[in-house]
């Protein structure tokens, strides 16, 4: 079960319960040119000032501090994330596998009255907290086993997203001085995140809770109880509403306008009726609040109207991938059918080079303004491949698959 849940990690984006996600055409700080044990060792001493008046105590930070490990593959892995590339598909398909199916229905089951009671306390779902478990650590299976002082310690120091790392290193030694967990048993994944549901340390602060009542706010033992209660805490935070879809497969009709098919546009359920718009399963759209129409592999693959709920779930990770994963996974842990419509498995991800490649050919061609050249597929790019599209009486989905790279190398 480690080597699944170690594939999962190492599909998903690293950023649970406080998303570090990279929003396209966002700024990020340089790294630093050269990483090195001299210049690791110059920085912890540099930052104590900061961190002793952010309320550390000066000999905890002196002692964890001298222990603090550089960590160059945690370096590595932060500077090559958007070069690794990977299918929604290929994601699901570990994801939501029969296997993490049949895996969620046993922990529900093992943990039938703790999840009855997160359910009825903050009106969380209690299939949607598996699922967030069931994706971060493999229902407890790996959690990481990364020190997450000298993760933390390293992502600052190399400076590319100094201040988010900053705050983190800093709470994380505020955890540790005040008696909550020992260093040996602060793990967690390269990037900081920690125990069953992957929070960063300012999460823990914010959103962890004592649910088993021994006085202690423990996401890293065994015993998953804090854990699971501290993601339904956070997800009551950013609104989750009880009883209300994520969102569900729906089919659309022939002939749909793919310029309504964005997060940006919201539109009554009503409305989204009256276009025409169906469920994959059959029968009439439930009532709801506002929703969007969502194409994650483009025309060719399944669509979804999505609820509020969505992007609840987005807080704890910004990718529609991971997003989608979760919705899934605790549709199906209920007793939901698989999707309906097939994906485009013919296709292939682009390469973050390919991805540039696809950004400055728009731009040269006036669909995409200067400088949005950063490998991102973010709302920017799907609007100037959609106009491109358009403009060649092709279906106007927006999806950078590899067609339009070779269409657009064509001329």
């Amino acid at each position: 079960m480690k080597g699944l849940a170690l594939a999962l990690m190492l599909a998903a984006a690293p950023a649970a319960a406080q998303t570090i996600e990279e929003a396209e055409g966002s700024t990020m700080a340089e790294p630093r040119a050269e990483v090195t044990e001299a210049g690791f060792r110059d920085w912890i001493a540099a930052f104590r000032a900061t961190a002793l008046e952010a309320g550390v105590p000066g000999a905890e930070y002196d002692r964890q501090m001298r222990t603090a490990a550089l960590l160059p593959d945690v370096v590595r892995r932060d500077r090559n994330q958007n070069e690794f590339t990977k299918t929604i598909w290929d994601y699901l398909d570990i994801a939501v596998s029969d296997e993490r199916v049949a895996m969620g229905q046993k922990a529900l089951a093992r943990h039938a009255a703790l999840f009855d009671r997160l359910e009825a306390e903050y009106g969380v779902e209690k299939e949607v907290i598996a699922a967030v478990w069931g994706l971060e650590s493999g229902f407890g299976t790996f959690r990481g086993n990364t020190d997450t002082l000298s993760a933390l310690a390293t992502l600052a120091y190399d400076g590319r997203r100094a201040a988010f790392f900053e705050a983190q290193l800093v709470q994380a030694l505020k955890i540790l001085s005040e008696g909550h967990v020992s260093r040996k048993d602060m793990q967690g994944s390269w990037a900081g995140a920690m125990g069953h549901t992957q929070f960063m340390p300012t999460s823990w602060a914010e959103f962890a809770v004592d649910a088993d009542g021994d006085g202690r706010r423990n996401l890293w033992g065994d015993d998953p109880a804090d854990a699971l209660a501290s993601t339904a805490n956070y997800l009551r935070h950013w609104g989750w509403t009880r009883g209300q879809k994520w969102g569900l497969e729906v089919r659309l009709p022939e002939g749909f306008d793919y310029d309504q098919t964005s997060e940006r546009v919201k539109k009554p359920v009503a409305d989204w009726r009256a276009l025409g718009v169906v469920p994959a399963a059959g029968g009439t759209l439930p009532d709801g609040p506002e929703a969007s129409v969502l194409l994650p592999a483009g025309a060719t693959g399944p669509a979804f109207l999505i609820f509020p709920n969505f992007q609840v779930i987005e807080k704890y990770n910004l990718a529609d991938a991971y997003v989608i994963g979760i919705g899934h996974l605790a549709d199906r842990l209920a007793g939901g059918p698989a999707f309906a419509a097939d994906w485009p498995r013919h296709w292939r991800a682009l390469t973050l080079d390919e991805r540039k490649e696809l950004q400055q050919r728009l731009t040269d061609a006036g669909y995409l303004a200067p400088g949005g050249v950063d490998g991102r597929i973010g709302p920017k790019t799907v609007a100037a491949v959609k106009a491109w599209q358009k403009a060649r009486g092709l279906t106007s989905d927006g999806y950078a698959s590899p067609d339009v790279l070779a269409g657009l190398r064509g001329g």
